[in-house]
């Protein structure tokens, strides 16, 4: 049976005996988990804690750090997604899936199509709830390292932040040019647009900020399907595939 994994938001190391958070007690409970079973921890430093529980009534436990495993689990090529805000869970399903084909990091884009609009309060709460779905993805592939959910930005900033050694890919299905006739990269930079894709005018703002514009294939993709679709041709011709 396989060793169940939590991420726990704070310094780990062997010779420790950590307090579990509340929401990984639940978690612990839910999965029906016992004093003595071996349990891993991870905090996104890169590595795994392995340990033993202890359960004390039904809201503590803590987990007695026995080791420190080093994970090789990271993407050779690092690769940064803007995507473009939507309705209902497209994006918690493109924040998940991401998260287990290697993204690096994701940032909420408002674009001129997109038609979720957060502000204040009300984006803090969906960028925690998005970065608590990236957390729940990385406990479940085995990541150690959790990619950062930013906070939402316009796209008109975010172009600004792209590092400049990144090879910068907008997704867009009237293009012509295919990922293989590009260069092999170490790290990319994708903007993928909303439902019913990028205007001309962001169109315009990315490839003037250096974006190529490139097709997956000769079918028209879901702003969900998008990055699932990237991620496995980036793994396939430069990465761990």
């Amino acid at each position: 049976m396989p060793i169940s994994r939590f991420h726990e938001a704070q310094p780990l190391a062997p010779g420790q005996t950590v307090d579990l958070s509340p929401e990984t007690v639940q978690h612990i409970r839910a999965l029906r988990l016992e004093s003595g079973a071996a349990v891993v921890l991870f905090n996104g430093d890169g590595q795994d804690y392995q340990g033993e529980l202890t359960l004390s009534g039904k809201k503590q436990a803590t987990v007695a750090i026995k080791t420190e495993v080093a994970v090789e689990s990271e993407s050779p090529v690092a690769v940064r997604l803007g995507i473009g805000m939507s309705l209902g869970d497209r994006m918690e399903y493109a924040i998940q899936k991401a998260t287990e084909l290697g993204v690096l990091s994701i940032t909420p884009l408002a674009t001129e199509r997109s038609e979720l609009r957060l502000k204040g309060e009300r984006a803090e709460k969906k960028q925690a709830r998005w970065q608590q779905v990236a957390i729940s993805a990385a406990e479940q592939c085995a990541r150690a390292r959790v990619p950062e959910v930013a906070p939402v930005q316009a796209l008109a900033d975010w172009l600004q932040t792209v590092p400049l050694t990144d090879l910068r890919l907008v997704l867009h299905h009237e293009h012509a040019t295919r990922l293989q006739e590009l260069p092999p990269p170490t790290a990319i930079t994708a903007l993928i647009g909303p439902e019913g894709g990028l205007s001309e005018q962001d169109l315009a703002r990315a490839q003037a900020a250096g974006f190529t514009p490139v097709v997956l294939g000769p079918r028209v993709l879901r702003t969900e399907t998008a990055p699932v679709a990237l991620l496995s041709a980036v793994q396939a011709l430069w990465g761990d595939y």
